[in-house]
């Protein structure tokens, strides 16, 4: 009988896993996975064919509850999802975001550790770590200094402190990222592309004549990439990626938001009026954040081919028939 690799993923209700594990599926790789979650997944795992998946409530932040999961399942590589994500979250609950995002890491890789596992750990980090940086070091490449301008991009560079102390002392198999905004079907619309989304298609049904969108500050420049890229770019740098390295996950393009709200009007054939609320615009928000992939392309032979306004299509078309 052929090897079946093992994977853990933490976070496994939420919007990436799904995508990995259809890209498990679609690409036959002969997986079993175990998820852990708070919450039930949504999706049917039953649907898959290829890939064994099984389901178990865990808090991370218990600690044996987590050295039970590793002692007992044995994955060969773990794929670290689990997190608060929003930045606009953890400015209302910085305390909160921050040490759950870093304790649950931390119980994780600990939990390895202490059971001996040999495994490899996708830390997932992101582009936020970077902060506001100078026009001559755009694009940003994984060298570049890191100045965190929020409670979830601290937690974010502290998790990959914490890594790089496991892989160093430890000799521990851990691969890092820095995933940059990433989108695609079943994003919750607390981020910014599917709430753009809704709004616009509910302004497109609504029928009246005054079709206004309220939105922050929309100048702010970002790397959007399709998540169906990044679950790629995920499991090529479990097969390829170098021990201790941190990677890029990025398109490579900018995109302002002003852009994007454009494209989405005229996919939707539709004229809005735009105003900013001040009440929306985020205290010391990055300003331009475009990343370069060169390194993991160089690596593992990773490349982004999903446009942006393909995203955009498919997203618009998902949530008009929902």
């Amino acid at each position: 009988m052929a090897f079946i690799d093992k994977y853990l993923i933490t976070g496994y209700s939420g919007f990436v896993s799904k995508h990995f594990l259809d890209y498990l599926e679609k690409n036959l790789i002969n997986a079993e996975v175990l998820g852990l979650d708070t919450n039930e997944p949504t999706f049917r795992q039953e649907d898959y064919k290829v890939i064994k998946c099984a389901f178990k409530k865990v808090d991370l932040l218990d600690k044996k509850q987590v050295e039970d999961v590793i002692k007992e399942f044995k994955p060969n590589y773990i794929l670290h999802l689990a997190s608060y994500r929003s930045v606009a979250y953890s400015w209302k609950n910085p305390v909160e975001s921050f040490t759950n995002n870093t304790n649950i890491f931390l119980n994780l890789i600990e939990a390895v550790r202490v059971n001996n596992c040999i495994c490899r750990v996708l830390s997932i980090g992101s582009s936020e770590e970077y902060g506001n940086v100078s026009p001559e070091n755009i694009p940003l490449k994984e060298s570049q200094v890191v100045k965190p301008l929020s409670p979830y991009a601290v937690a974010r560079v502290s998790q990959e402190m914490l890594s790089k102390v496991y892989a160093d002392s430890y000799n521990m198999d851990i691969v890092m990222t820095r995933s940059f905004n990433h989108i695609g079907i079943g994003q919750k619309d607390i981020f910014v592309i599917p709430s753009f989304a809704k709004q616009l298609i509910q302004l497109k049904k609504s029928g009246t004549d005054k079709k206004e969108l309220i939105t922050g500050d929309t100048s702010i420049v970002r790397d959007f990439i399709d998540v169906k890229s990044v679950v790629e770019a995920y499991y090529l740098l479990f097969k390829k990626g170098k021990k201790g390295e941190i990677y890029n996950i990025c398109s490579g393009t900018g995109t302002s938001l002003n852009e994007v709200i454009k494209m989405m009007t005229s996919i939707l054939d539709l004229d809005i009026n735009h105003t900013i609320d001040p009440q929306l615009v985020r205290p010391n928000d990055n300003k331009v954040i475009i990343g370069s992939n060169d390194k993991i392309a160089n690596d593992t032979g990773w490349k982004n081919s999903i446009s942006l306004e393909q995203s955009l299509k498919d997203i618009i078309a998902h949530l008009s028939e929902n």
